[in-house]
């Protein structure tokens, strides 16, 4: 899978963990090694990184005589270097969303096409809902490729009568994933001649074929397995949440639109939903950064409904200076680009709620602040000043890296993180007296999100044993 969030072998695991440092150590040197005295003189260059990595999975999993290989894509699947498996199993597409629009193409029909690569003759591959011309697209890939391709129906057919299936995984889009998961999970099953591998429930004929361009799949009866599987589900930043005193962290790696959405979904559900304290001492605030070729504008105005008392954005180094994790080293950008870029995300953010407070009342517009809120630029960025007890619109603060923005947030009322320092502080005035505000809330909540980068080095940082 990819890409990992602290380090690198997570992207490599065997029964669920990461491969350890020893067996990661001995097969790169072996792969690495064997490449180095194989590759063709005259076009002398190695893999890059996600292919060597691709081709070292592919070894390990050999050496180490896996049963079952479960590969994710890397980007789009048609031309990803996965897809050089020429008899898989079974194949299985989740909810499509915009991403990686300069490799893939700007249309949900063209990445469909990508996505419908992986199909290969015989070989059955499994869908969930998906709208209907990106559906039309990979019906087409399908009898193209002459693959039998059949939709998930929704997890409710796999549910006895009022006993709903417990998911370890929070958020209403996991439920077309675990509907999914256990298609693939049957027919591998099936493949094995496993007995008992969930009886199969009588489809109606009116429902099999109405109006779908793709065969539904018959639901079953989940197995016990089946069902604690769904149950014990965990996955690192994916609507993870760490309760750290009165700092709870919300980590969702999402990055794309429809992803943000649902993001924002399960925040207000896991979050905005808890009973107000009514001495308004709860403070809302957004991390954010986002990566590669994203509209994070459209990213953005998602987030804005949440009502955050302070947007933060940073690169996502952990560190000014990243020696210290090479694993969360990115070699194609700059920390001048990242910085850029964070100072047009905030740019961005400020636009946007002025645009809101223009017309929205709950967010009184500045001239009607009663003096809490002040322009501080020709622009009329909105800064706080002390001693409001509240802020009316949120200010937006740029951060180096993760270590310090992390410090601000906190307050030093995180045990996991150290107390900012003096030299670390802020010169920003939104910063100052957002501190004030910070140390005094009783409850701090903090939503992590654009970029499952960002997640990871959050992560490392909240939770040194995954460094381990």
């Amino acid at each position: 899978s990819s890409p990992h969030l602290v380090q690198v072998r997570e992207r490599i695991r065997i029964n669920g963990q990461p491969i350890s440092k020893e067996l990661f150590s001995k097969y790169f040197w072996l792969v690495y090694n064997r490449l180095e005295e194989t590759k063709d003189p005259a076009h002398a260059s190695m893999p890059a990184y996600f292919r060597f990595l691709t081709i070292m999975a592919f070894h390990v999993f050999l050496q180490e005589k896996v049963d079952l290989a479960v590969v994710e894509v890397g980007i789009g699947g048609a031309y990803d270097c996965t897809n050089i498996i020429r008899a898989p199993v079974v194949c299985g597409i989740s909810s499509l969303g915009i991403d990686h629009t300069s490799i893939l193409g700007d249309t949900m029909e063209k990445i469909a096409w990508q996505k419908g690569g992986i199909f290969k003759p015989g070989v059955p591959a499994f869908t969930v809902a998906q709208p209907e011309r990106p559906l039309v697209v990979l019906r087409d890939r399908a009898q193209e490729l002459e693959c039998p391709l059949y939709l998930c129906p929704d997890l409710d057919a796999f549910e006895e009568d009022c006993l709903a299936l417990e998911l370890g995984l929070a958020g209403a889009h996991q439920r077309s994933n675990a509907a999914l998961a256990l298609q693939l999970a049957r027919t591998w099953l099936q493949r094995r001649g496993c007995e008992g591998v969930g009886e199969l429930k009588d489809v109606p004929p009116v429902t099999e074929l109405a109006g779908r361009p793709v065969p539904l799949a018959p639901a079953f009866r989940p197995t016990d397995a089946m069902i604690q599987g769904l149950r014990d589900t965990e996955w690192l930043g994916r609507t993870q949440v760490l309760p750290h005193g009165p700092v709870t962290w919300y980590l969702d790696g999402a990055h794309t639109t429809s992803s943000i959405q649902a993001c924002v979904r399960w925040f207000r559900q896991a979050a905005l939903n808890q009973d107000k304290l009514h001495d308004g001492s709860e403070v809302r605030v957004l991390l954010f950064n986002a990566t590669g070729d994203r509209d994070t504008a459209a990213l953005l105005k998602l987030l804005v409904p949440c009502h955050f008392d302070y947007a933060v954005f940073c690169p996502n180094f952990t560190e000014v200076s990243v020696a210290s994790n090479a694993d969360q080293q990115n070699f194609n950008v700059t920390l001048e680009n990242a910085l850029t870029r964070c100072l047009e995300n905030q740019r961005t953010w400020t636009r946007l709620l002025e645009e809101k407070a223009g017309h929205d009342p709950w967010l009184p517009a500045p001239l009607r602040a009663g003096g809490l809120l002040q322009p501080t630029s020709p622009r009329g960025t909105l800064l706080l000043v002390p001693p409001a007890p509240r802020p009316l619109n949120s200010p937006s603060l740029v951060f180096p890296c993760l270590a310090q923005a992390l410090r601000w947030v906190a307050q030093g009322r995180d045990p996991w993180l150290a107390a900012p320092t003096a030299t670390g502080a802020h010169p920003h005035p939104a910063a100052s007296s957002g501190a004030v505000l910070l140390r005094e809330a009783a409850a701090i909540r903090v939503l992590v999100t654009g970029s499952l980068h960002l997640v990871g080095g959050v992560l490392r940082l909240l939770d040194p044993t995954l460094s381990q």
